[in-house]
């Protein structure tokens, strides 16, 4: 195994850089893309491993992304997919540092924040491309010896022959030019006195890059007042840190409080429904679905899914891999509903039992689908409860194509948005509008009030009229 050096470092014309393409990642910034894009990172960014970095002063949001670097062994203009990887010489670590402060002055870019002398460290060293399976590969970083990224190549969105193959279509890829490749989950903030290492390995390890090693510093000269100064907010910080907990803001107010849940929980569609029907809402039922668990009682947030109709061509492009079905299942969070549109089509199935399992052990409320359910005795032995059409033993792709996630849908006859309340129970599944949510929940409550002092008054015998509905002098 060869060491990268400053020879390697010269070689490199270009440096380009993958924007996603780890499904963990996708799952992380909630969007998957259909194609590859890419950015150019200038070849003066390049250091070895060893080397320190510079956080620029006055900027504090200096992030790392654990990646694998292909480096060009000779050029590739217009080669297919079969002939792509013959054109990689050699695979080696990286990492793709960044500073999010300046990501809005160059959005899309990425020059200026991620183009900085020493943002883009390779190294230590160099596994011939010849000798390993681009499919089995394993990137790990570590932030001060803590393990923060661990993913392997065995299900990236876009395989790294298919990168070569993609970019050799409209440029030349000299020898020497690096591709870096993408970054799985994990990555996060490096604060000065940080040290960061990334290893490649492969093989079940017996090849290794080794750890490239970076230390972070404080850099002491300011940014210029003529350029585009550093600029953080709390949506480029939780983009920076991967989530607003690991930033350590507050989670934004849930329309549905824990009060509003205990309120709407505690009372009945059916009173839910008539108290809809006075504020004018007739069309807000989800119909003709069955309950696996008609016992309970559910109410969360909505989260969407889209199925369109299969075509052949378009399952082959968004049906495989990690798509719309995966991404509303492997993002679905703690007591949110799971809410399908599959157009009422009862001859194939939308869910089974992995991907349900997938859904309750991430914390869902419910799954709600007016189409079909596989492997229905497992799902319907589940603690979630699964509303649904039909049981039908097909896979989704016989009638459908998982197609997009939290948008507006139609299920069951009805309107759902990403947001809405949804509330079940055994006599149907409603669909509340935020904004209504409180007042229809106070009214429900007290109209159920009512009707158990109605109800008693007529097991003491009293007759229905004047009293249901409620007169003056009853009231």
């Amino acid at each position: 195994m060869e060491l990268v050096d400053d020879g390697v470092l010269a070689a490199a014309r270009k440096v380009i850089a993958v924007h996603i393409n780890y499904p963990s990642r996708a799952a992380q910034r909630g969007r998957t893309p259909d194609q590859p894009s890419y950015f150019l990172k200038p070849s003066s960014s390049l250091s070895l491993s060893g080397a320190a970095v510079e956080r620029p002063a006055g900027c504090e949001l200096l992030g790392f992304e654990g990646e694998i670097a292909l480096v060009i062994g000779r050029p590739a203009r217009r080669v297919s997919l079969e002939q792509a990887w013959d054109h990689v010489a050699w695979v080696t670590a990286s990492n793709d540092l960044g500073v999010y402060d300046l990501r809005y002055a160059d959005k899309g870019s990425n020059l200026r924040s991620k183009g900085g002398d020493g943002f883009t460290p390779v190294g230590p060293g160099l596994i011939p491309a010849g000798d390993l399976d681009p499919a089995a590969l394993r990137i790990r970083t570590w932030h001060n010896g803590e393990l923060v990224q661990d993913d392997t190549t065995a299900d990236l969105l876009f395989p790294f022959a298919r990168l070569v193959a993609d970019l050799s279509q409209l440029l030349t890829l000299e020898t020497g030019d690096i591709i870096l490749t993408g970054t799985p989950a994990g990555a996060s903030v490096a604060q000065p006195g940080d040290t960061l290492e990334v290893e490649v390995s492969a093989s079940g390890g017996t090849l290794s890059t080794g750890r490239l090693a970076t230390r972070v510093e404080e850099g002491t000269t300011p940014l210029a007042g003529f350029g585009a100064g550093a600029r953080a907010d709390d949506v480029q910080r939780e983009e920076a840190y991967g989530s607003r907990q690991a930033a350590g803001l507050p989670e934004p107010a849930s329309v549905l409080s824990a009060g509003l849940r205990a309120k709407l929980g505690s009372v009945a569609t059916a009173t839910l429904s008539s108290q809809l029907r006075k504020r004018g809402l007739n069309n807000v039922s989800i119909d003709g679905l069955q309950s696996t668990r008609p016992d309970r009682r559910v109410v969360g947030l909505a989260r969407t899914l889209r199925y369109v109709p299969n075509r052949e061509d378009l399952f082959a492009a968004h049906g495989g891999g990690f798509n719309a079905q995966k991404r509303a299942i492997d993002s679905v969070n703690e007591g949110e509903i799971l809410v399908m549109e599959a157009r009422g089509e009862t001859g194939t199935g939308t869910i089974g039992d992995i991907l349900a399992l997938r859904a309750q052990v991430r914390g869902a409320a419910a799954i709600i689908t007016d189409g079909g359910v596989r492997d229905f005795s497992t799902v319907a032995g589940m603690d979630i409860p699964t509303y649904y059409a039909n049981p039908h033993p097909a896979v989704l792709g016989r009638r459908h194509i998982p197609w997009d996630t939290d948008i507006t849908i139609a299920c069951g006859g009805t309107t759902v948005q990403p947001g809405d309340i949804i509330v079940a129970d055994a006599d149907g599944i409603l669909v509340i509008p935020p904004a209504l949510a409180e007042d229809l929940a106070d009214d429900s409550l007290q109209q159920e009030r009512e009707e158990a002092f109605i109800a008693e008054m007529v097991r003491q015998g009293h007759g229905v009229d004047g009293l249901y509905p409620m007169n003056t002098q009853w009231r």
